[in-house]
């Protein structure tokens, strides 16, 4: 039996798969990517699975290899549904996993994300959550014409207008959580009465502006949408480096990484940890999730022989920001484990192939995890935060007696 808490464990779903040959796979079924059913499917066996949440890419540009803009390829997939959107079909055919949209709060208003999510919160009875996500693509900035960006290649990032702008883009995006989680608690819990008998459906007074006035925002308030379920649902980001660690630590409930392996691991972990005290929040409980990109089958080799496969289909070996796993679920079982030592709560998988590492996800690590004692048998709670050991945040307007 293993003397750490359970890991907890979620799934990143991005169309056929993380590899970019995975559309062609016969298992892929990209005549379906564009269908409810598909997104049904694939959620539903991942809490078959008793995973703890998935979560859904998004963005305001079609898919690129390119990092800063579009590219001219025909062979790879290009498009995708509104995540906010899947996410809500998808909750009241499940019951118990967590499902988070990923939420571009580069170009998106915070009062509409505030509303979406605590829409989603209330259709999944308290399981919602969100991704955050920045941007500097200016094919994406075009799109909307309030701002422009310059191309900023992985050169540019080091010179001082690309720091300047990505610390920016992180600033903004804190603000833009912050307005959001007012607006969540700018009604009460009771604000709404609903007394046929004496003909009272809310109480004004328990409806709050949140007046918030900064660099990047001016939000009045109060929500047109009642506080949610879960009071706060969970509030996510993907953190890489030393500004995006920052922002984890100062805003979010959990934050995911990319570890080349146990050591890097730790000091991620250390440098989140030292943000988060910073930021006042050292007694918050803050999980940090790995991200691994996984391919999964019944012997290493042929893992590998697979993704080698893919690559050739490609004409690329795939290798993009998080560490590339091969092999048996097993091993991965036991790789998860040497990584929680370095502080690590839980991982976000991202299957290869969706269509063949999802089952092998669900039905081959989580019962090596189980018999390791590492892993849930039945799910616990009812809500996300639940699930991750959140308590429900009690509401920064109401008076306290």
């Amino acid at each position: 039996m293993s003397a750490h808490p359970p890991l907890h464990l979620a799934v990143a779903l991005d169309g056929t798969g993380w590899h970019p040959a995975a559309w062609r796979e016969p298992s892929a079924r990209p005549r379906d990517l564009f269908t409810a059913d598909y997104w049904a499917g694939l959620v539903t066996e991942a809490e078959r699975g008793l995973l703890d949440f998935v979560t859904f890419e998004d963005g305001f540009g079609l898919q690129s290899s390119h990092p800063t803009g579009p590219d001219a390829r025909t062979d790879q997939v290009r498009g995708r549904l509104d995540a906010v959107l899947v996410a809500a079909r998808v909750a009241p055919l499940t019951r118990r996993i967590g499902l988070v949209p990923t939420v571009v709060a580069t170009h998106t208003e915070p009062f509409h994300v505030s509303k979406a999510i605590a829409t989603l919160d209330y259709v999944s009875a308290g399981r919602a959550g969100l991704r955050v996500r920045v941007t500097a693509r200016p094919d994406e900035a075009a799109h909307f014409g309030r701002r422009a960006f310059p191309p900023l290649s992985a050169e540019d990032r080091d010179t001082p207008g690309g720091q300047d702008l990505i610390a920016e883009l992180f600033e903004e995006a804190a603000d833009h959580i912050e307005v959001v989680r007012r607006l969540w608690d700018s009604w009460e819990d009771d604000a709404e009465i609903r007394d046929v008998a004496t003909g009272r459906f809310i109480d004004r007074d328990k409806l709050h502006p949140i007046d918030f006035q900064g660099r990047h925002f001016s939000v009045r308030g109060p929500s047109i949408t009642p506080r949610p379920p879960q009071g706060q649902p969970l509030v996510s980001a993907l953190a890489h480096d030393g500004v995006p660690y920052r922002l984890v630590g100062r805003s979010a409930d959990l934050g995911y990484v990319t570890p080349r392996d146990t050591d890097h691991a730790r000091a991620v972990v250390a440098e989140i940890r030292a943000a988060q005290a910073a930021a006042g929040r050292a007694e918050e409980p803050l999980h940090v999730f790995g991200d691994l990109v996984v391919f999964l089958d019944d012997d290493a080799p042929a893992a590998e022989d697979r993704k080698a496969r893919l690559d050739g289909l490609a004409g690329h070996a795939s290798a993009g920001d998080a560490e590339v796993f091969t092999g048996t679920p097993g091993q991965l079982a036991d790789h998860l484990l040497e990584l929680r030592r370095a502080g690590l709560s839980g991982f976000r998988l991202r299957p290869g192939v969706i269509g063949h590492d999802l089952e092998r996800i669900t039905r081959g690590l989580v019962p090596a995890l189980q018999r390791r004692g590492a892993f849930r048998h039945a799910y616990e709670a009812d809500t996300l935060r639940g699930l991750l050991g959140l308590a429900r945040p009690a509401n920064r307007y109401a008076a306290t007696l």
